[in-house]
């Protein structure tokens, strides 16, 4: 593994597959990237690329759930797309022309988040929609795979910001699960804050806070926790 020290602004170049990756800005643990690669280069955060392993039956129900899967991947991807975006357009400050052509890339991100809801509706995938904020991996993807095998649509998110991203783009979960032991500072207060939150049911994971509408004590039993949203939010198998 090669490591190396950057800075803001300083790029690392991999010349062979013609990708560049920026620090755009660094903000005490946080480091924004922008990655400008070919088209034929994919370019996936790890919870994402992930998916890729999970093993799908060949029946109905599975179908309908690996296309749900693939939804939430897609979208995870155009929420993070939309941050470079909005970061772009910032930086383009003055230059009315180039500040059209961003706010026209947002439009088309807009018009495939429509697609992706057509699509869910056509194949007749219902179920609660939830937003997952969990900054460990592990149990991130541990609950995720829990709620979508049981017919929940879940979305993740590692941090608030990434939470607020998606939400300025997409409608409103039926809830959002957070890991309030170890979120960023005020989260809870970010969150309850933004208009894009407003009717989301808040549930916690670990101690009970303010703003918390409901929370579930740790060690958190995973599928005692499904089960127990199933119930509230009435699941229904496609």
């Amino acid at each position: 593994m090669l490591v190396l020290s950057r800075k803001e602004a300083e790029r690392l170049v991999l010349p062979t597959l013609g990708v560049t990756v920026e620090v755009i800005k660094i903000q005490g643990k946080k480091i924004r990237l922008g990655i400008d690669a070919p088209p034929d280069v994919p370019i996936l955060r790890q919870e994402i690329a992930d998916l890729k392993g999970i093993d799908f039956a060949s029946n109905a129900g599975a179908a309908s759930q690996k296309c749900a899967n693939l939804a939430s991947a897609v979208r995870t991807t155009l929420a993070s797309t939309a941050e470079v975006l909005n970061t772009l357009h910032e930086r383009l400050e003055g230059d009315e022309a180039a500040q059209s052509l961003v706010l026209e890339a947002f439009g088309k991100l807009r018009n495939l988040d429509r697609n992706i809801d057509d699509t869910l509706e056509e194949k007749n995938i219902s179920g609660p929609h939830a937003l997952l904020i969990d900054n460990d991996a592990n149990e991130r993807e541990l609950l995720a795979s829990c709620l979508r095998l049981s017919g929940f649509e879940v979305v993740i998110a590692s941090n608030a910001d990434d939470a607020l991203g998606y939400l300025s783009m997409h409608s409103r979960p039926d809830f959002a699960l957070i890991d309030v032991s170890h979120a960023d500072d005020h989260v809870i207060d970010r969150l309850r804050s933004s208009d894009a939150c407003g009717g989301i049911k808040f549930i916690g994971l670990g101690e009970n806070q303010a703003g918390i509408d409901r929370a579930f004590a740790r060690p958190i039993d995973a599928e005692k926790l499904v089960d127990e949203l199933t119930r509230e939010f009435e699941v229904v198998a496609v």
